[in-house]
């Protein structure tokens, strides 16, 4: 009877780890199948933790304390909207939106995209260049120029990895990314903000007089970005699968979990920003116009540690996201309207503009504000032409965007649209 109950239990015994390790056999499985679908959106995420939105977070924190933690996290929602909707045009039609804009539009319009869309990737890349050119400038007290032309070769080192597969551009940025995070990690231990606020902020929106819009609208600005709307859907293609409408559901599901970690992770780097600067230069009463200030103001306040964690964040923020630039460059000129030009040429061409405004010594803060408003410009281009074709059913089949994300993605491109254009009236008015 006793040997007849231990093999019961023996059996039960057996039967349970079988259950443990094919339910853990699935759990690895779905790891590694995530694993393979994860890394275009963390290239992409790079563009909202760029030079800019250092600028604006910076000089927001600075000067309205923790009182435009709500932008940021507004914002960041409506970039996981349209990067969503730009994945999910790459997933569906197998091509990127510069070349379905070439196989839907007049080849006498689609010239003009390509015009508007490469000045607006050069426009991102002079902010962008800036940043890098700015972190080697403190770190190493580089004369600009030199910094300036350092940060182009090794910005073209970057992109030229490309060659051996998008995998490998996708890990050097995810580092260059970690590198920023880790460095602002650091900078929110040693600020020691009031987290109470920071709570209430992000909930409560709160704006107290006109210059709050205006980096409001500043960092919403800084945050949606033309040229990653363009590049997001032709980094997927990397991704595919297959092209049945099974295989094309479960690719665009796999991104958006791609596209909610990536996001998120900029969300709590541009949070931090602010929070940083709010419980450092707020509460000393130093309002911070400038990436230099602040990388000046952080020593004689938290130490030389912070400085240097703020110029190797700044540096890696302007390597990487320059790169992205240059790769969006290289997407829109042979989408739009299909120029046979050598890949290096092209990068080159899209690198140029921003390696000569530093070589010419144009103010760098200046550029930083052209380049925004040229972005004020170029941004509805994008979303217009985005909407337009993931509406078509003929264009996205069962992909084609239902009535629920027709009339968000009509409301959020009025309102960017809107705020872009008060951001050019305030910059001239």
């Amino acid at each position: 009877m006793r040997n007849d109950r231990s093999a019961i239990e023996l059996n039960v015994s057996s039967s349970d780890l079988s259950i443990i390790n094919s339910k853990n056999r699935n759990i690895l499985s779905k790891a590694r199948q995530l694993l393979k679908y994860l890394g275009p959106a963390f290239v992409i995420s790079v563009a909202y933790i760029d030079p800019g939105n250092f600028a604006t977070n910076i000089s927001g924190g600075s000067k309205f304390n923790y009182e435009l933690i709500w932008v940021i996290l507004w914002s960041n929602i409506i970039a996981i909207f349209l990067q969503t909707m730009s994945a999910k045009l790459g997933i569906a039609t197998g091509k990127n939106l510069p070349e379905m804009c070439a196989k839907v539009f007049p080849k006498s319009l689609n010239w003009i995209f390509w015009i508007v869309a490469e000045l607006g990737a050069m426009a991102t890349d002079l902010a962008e260049f800036l940043g890098g050119t700015l972190g080697l400038h403190l770190l190493f007290k580089m004369p600009l120029i030199y910094a300036g032309i350092l940060t182009g070769i090794l910005t073209f080192i970057i992109v030229y990895m490309e060659k051996y597969g998008q995998r490998v551009i996708e890990i050097i940025i995810t580092i260059l990314v970690t590198i920023i995070c880790v460095a602002y990690s650091m900078e929110l231990f040693l600020a020691n903000p009031d987290w109470t606020k920071v709570g209430m902020h992000t909930i409560i929106p709160t704006l107290s007089n006109n210059e709050a819009v205006l980096i409001a609208v500043s960092m919403l600005g800084a945050t949606v970005m033309p040229h990653v709307i363009y590049l997001h859907s032709h980094l997927v293609q990397y991704r595919k699968s297959g092209s049945s409408d099974l295989e094309k559901l479960k690719h665009l599901r796999m991104e958006k979990v791609d596209i909610a970690i990536a996001m998120n992770i900029a969300f709590i780097v541009n949070a931090a920003m602010v929070i940083v600067s709010a419980a450092v230069f707020y509460k000393n009463g130093m309002p911070v116009d400038t990436i230099e200030q602040a990388h000046k103001s952080l020593q004689p306040l938290l130490g030389s540690l912070s400085s240097g964690a703020f110029g190797i964040a700044l540096l890696a923020s302007g390597l990487s996201s320059s790169a992205v630039g240059t790769m969006a460059g290289q997407t829109i000129m042979k989408g739009f309207v299909n120029l046979s030009i050598p890949i290096n040429i092209r990068r080159l061409i899209t690198m140029a503009p921003a390696i000569i405004v530093i070589a010419i010594g144009i103010n760098p803060m200046n550029v930083l504000v052209l380049s925004q408003v040229a972005l004020s410009f170029i941004l509805p281009f994008p979303i217009i032409q985005m909407l337009y074709i993931a509406n078509h059913k003929g264009l996205m089949g069962n992909l084609v965007n239902n009535n629920f994300t027709k009339i968000l993605g009509i409301l959020i491109a009025i309102v960017i649209i809107s705020l872009n254009l008060f951001l050019l009236y305030l910059n001239f008015f």
